[in-house]
């Protein structure tokens, strides 16, 4: 016989901010610096090493960890 509740997988739990932690998640965004901020990094970086291409990503990367750093 067939039992429906033999094949049941358990529903994924999902994480909920307790009511107590919501300044923590507004630090934590606050804590990210913006695109536009790591773009003009990225770009600094990029004219610093004379404007070679194909190193993109890396100067991203470089400028994102730098300014996660200052904070």
């Amino acid at each position: 016989m067939f039992d429906p509740k033999a094949n049941k997988r358990p529903k994924a739990s999902v994480a909920t901010p307790s009511k107590g932690s919501r300044g923590k998640l507004t630090m934590m965004a606050n804590a990210v610096p913006s695109d536009s901020k790591i773009r003009e990094r990225a770009y600094q970086l990029y004219e610093g090493r004379g404007r070679g291409a194909g190193q993109d990503e890396q100067d991203w990367l470089r400028a994102e960890t730098e300014l996660l750093k200052q904070k």
